[in-house]
């Protein structure tokens, strides 16, 4: 066996001993469903690690994945549901079977046509009637989306040129703007999710994890933020950030609500991209810029 092996071992008499009647209280009560938000968790900090290239923490998290796989199969042993070895034996068997043109006499040019051998083969072992059969909606939306995507390229729904991606999402987008100029809020909604959908198969056709791509914007957007907020403390400035998701909801609450949401600002900005919304209302005025007046208290407020 090698070091690998033996390692897992141990890992595996370990677990066994946690949930032993004299090991760990908190372990022996833990489910295979209670310990899917820490399984989530530890995924989630292996992106980010990986993210980062913190090749020390990658190493620590991987292990902490491997911890949740034991404890998983564990649970699932002492409830007569299977145990490890034979979710080993059921992954072996898969991984060879759907590489025929590694462990058997199949040849394949590219990666994507290996991809497309993966998913005729696992359409066919899962005996499914659709080919989008089999990606979880519990996915992050941007995951799913492409994957939905990819399963559809693999029977040729796909695009054969980029310039032709480049103009479906142009499409989708003046769709939107049309929506958007006519205030049909609802067809908005659709719009902005064929906008998205459009976009995330331009990164698909790019080769680029529309997932990876937007959260290392939002990393980049809440470094950026961080240095100006820094920025304006040294300045002994002080900013309050409000978005509002719906603000019929919001202007059915009482004005001192309102006010601690807002915050006690001498100066209100509202930025609105394209168009005016009507954001402009709660831009409190002193009576001397003619804005809007939302309520008694001084208050200038400027519209961008």
């Amino acid at each position: 066996m090698t070091d690998a092996g033996t390692k897992f071992e141990e890992l595996i008499d370990i677990v066994q001993q946690l949930r032993a009647p004299d090991g760990c209280p908190w372990d022996r009560e833990q489910t295979n469903q209670s310990l899917l938000p820490y399984f989530i968790e530890e995924v989630y900090e292996v992106i980010e690690s990986v993210d980062e290239k913190n090749w020390v923490t990658v190493k620590e998290e991987l292990g902490d994945i491997m911890l949740h796989v034991v404890f998983q199969a564990a649970i699932a042993e002492d409830d007569g549901k299977f145990n490890l070895e034979e979710s080993l034996n059921t992954v072996n068997e898969k991984l060879v079977k759907r590489h025929p043109h590694v462990f058997g006499n199949e040849n394949v040019d590219a990666a994507f046509h290996a991809k497309q051998n993966w998913e005729a083969a696992k359409h066919k072992e899962k005996n499914r009637k659709s080919r989008l059969e089999g990606v979880p909606i519990t996915l992050p939306a941007l995951i799913r989306a492409q994957r939905l995507q990819q399963k559809a390229s693999y029977v040729g729904f796909d695009w054969d040129k980029v310039e032709k991606v480049w103009d479906k999402v142009h499409e989708e987008i003046m769709e939107l703007k049309e929506a958007q100029s006519k205030n049909m809020k609802d067809h908005i909604e659709e719009e902005i999710g064929d906008v998205l959908f459009a976009v995330v198969n331009l990164a698909r056709f790019l080769d680029i994890s529309a997932e990876d791509a937007l959260r290392r914007t939002n990393k980049k957007f809440t470094s950026r933020f961080a240095k100006v907020e820094e920025i304006l403390e040294k300045k002994g400035l002080n900013i309050v950030v409000v978005s509002m998701p719906c603000w019929e909801i919001f202007d059915t609450k009482s004005e001192t609500f309102q006010e601690s949401i807002l915050g006690p600002l001498h100066i209100r900005i509202g930025i609105e991209a394209a168009s005016k919304f009507g954001w402009s209302k709660y831009l409190k005025n002193d009576n001397k810029n003619n804005a809007p007046s939302y309520n008694s208290a001084p208050c200038q407020g400027f519209q961008v």
